[in-house]
Formats: structure tokens, C-alpha cells, sequence
């Protein structure tokens, strides 16, 4: 199913705007939330949250950061039986126990598991960041060009996006989604069917950098992430264990490094 014939990406509302011991009321446009059922061989393995529209980025991207997959050639068709519900269908060979992933998915900062594990379970899979250098002008710009490229947000104020660069600063590819992971599980996927594995690229996020996000670019072997906010002491970790750059409050020319600083010149 080409994007031209999913949902709009925005819903019409009406709202009621009060100031000054005023009120009226206005149309307005809020970011679309719905849900995605996500089926491996007709089993059903996960219901994402997501804004309608480059549904095949993202459960390609989905596939390969949660470690289900391993590289795109494993699908063999991305199926959309009825809207709602989308099937990979694995090539000839390819085995995967959809038991083994139903709620099983990587742990995120919400889910009380022990940080350590969490750290440990993304290292079975993902090896340390291959070596790379960035310069410090490029990862300062990141973020005002990816917010440069956010179309929707523009429309709604209520999207995430998510966008991967060279190391010389070339714009690869940026999604927007309701959610951050969703946005970084699209991005990853539309540059998966580019070429794969990944050359060693930057990530650049519109908010903070959590644990998921740092173990998705580490499991597509993304050695950078930059985001506007600031990261969560697991993302940091993460990093550090994988000698992963990490970058917050990157705004204007300023930001702060977290981790793998020395992939930084001048």
C-alpha cells in the first residue's frame, strides 16, 4: 500500500482558545495517533501507537532495531491485508519464533528492569561504534536542519522527527510520528532499504535521547545521536558502553557531548 493512500497524517478539531478572560472558538489541526497491528506470518507480534504513513519504513526499522531481523533481505513482502494491520512475510529459510519477541521486546526506561540488563541485552547484538570522526560545526547544525524538514509539524505542533545524516552533514533521510521511537524505527528503515548494513551515520532526534533511542541507532550501527533535550543516565551509559557520540541540547552552535567525545574535530 503506497503512503498516498494511508490517512491523512492530521485530524480537524475544533478548539477553544481563552486569553485575557476571553474565549473563542477556531479550527485547528492535531498530529494523527493510530494503531498499527504488526503480524509475522499471520501471527500477531506487536500494536504500535503511530502517526498514519510510511508504515514499510517503519516496520522494517522496527524489525531490525528490536533485533527480530537481522538484515531487510529476511522479508520477503510487507502485506496490508485491511488498514490497521500490516504482515511481514519472511523469504524462504528465514525462521523466527514471533513467541519469543511478543512482549519480550528490548526493555525501555520504563519497565523497572535492572539498567545493567538492559545495557547487557543490547550488547549481545550490538557491537561498539566503528571508527569515525565528525566535525563539531556538523553535529551543532543537526538539529535546526532536521527541524528545517518537518512539514507536519509545521501543520500540528504535536509530531517527533527523526532525521540521519552524513558524517559530511548530507541529508540521508528525516520521518516525523507521534512517537520518537516510531520516528527513529522509520528513518532507520527507509535508509535500510538503501543499502544495509548502515555506513556510519548521525542521528539527529527533535527530543530527549532515551535508552530506546540510543539502542536503536546502536543495533543499526549508527555511531552518533543528537537531540534538542537532554539524555537519560541509561542512554548515556549505553553510549559509553558502545563507544557511541551522544549529544544534547544541541541548539544553534552550542551542545553537550555525554559520550564518545572523541569522535569530535575541529
Amino acid at each position: 500500500m503506497p503512503d498516498n493512500h494511508v490517512p491523512s497524517r492530521f485530524a480537524d478539531v475544533v478548539l477553544t482558545r481563552s486569553a485575557g478572560g476571553t474565549s473563542e472558538r477556531r479550527a485547528d489541526r492535531v498530529a494523527r495517533e493510530d494503531p498499527l497491528e504488526i503480524r509475522l506470518n499471520g501471527t500477531s507480534l506487536a500494536v504500535v501507537m503511530r502517526t498514519p504513513g510510511d508504515d514499510e519504513d517503519l516496520v522494517l526499522g522496527f524489525m531490525l532495531t528490536e533485533g527480530i531481523l537481522l538484515e531487510p533481505k529476511e522479508i520477503a513482502a510487507i502485506e496490508f491485508p485491511e488498514d490497521g494491520r500490516l504482515d511481514v512475510r519472511l523469504a524462504p529459510g528465514v525462521s523466527v519464533d514471533p513467541e519469543r519477541f511478543q512482549r519480550k521486546l528490548f526493555v525501555s526506561s520504563s519497565c523497572g528492569v535492572c539498567g545493567k540488563a538492559s545495557i547487557e541485552a543490547v550488547q549481545l547484538l550490538a557491537p561498539p561504534a566503528k571508527a569515525f570522526s565528525v566535525r563539531r560545526s556538523a553535529v551543532a547544525d543537526l538539529t535546526t536542519r532536521l527541524r528545517s524538514h518537518q512539514p507536519t509539524f509545521d501543520q500540528t505542533g504535536g509530531l517527533h522527527a527523526a532525521g540521519l545524516f552524513s558524517l559530511d552533514g548530507e541529508l540521508i533521510a528525516v520521518r516525523e510520528d507521534v512517537g520518537r521511537h516510531n520516528a527513529v524505527d522509520k528513518v532507520i528503515g527507509a535508509a535500510a532499504k538503501q543499502g544495509w548494513p548502515l555506513r556510519p551515520l548521525l542521528l539527529a532526534v527533535s527530543g530527549r535521547q532515551s535508552f530506546e533511542i540510543v539502542q536503536k541507532a546502536a543495533m543499526a550501527g549508527i555511531g552518533a545521536v543528537a537531540g534538542v533535550s537532554a539524555p537519560s543516565s541509561l542512554a548515556v551509559e549505553l553510549a559509553a558502553s558502545l563507544d557511541m557520540l551522544l549529544v544534547g541540547f544541541a541548539r544553534g552552535e552550542t551542545f553537550n557531548a555525554y559520550a564518545g567525545v572523541h569522535h569530535l574535530v575541529d
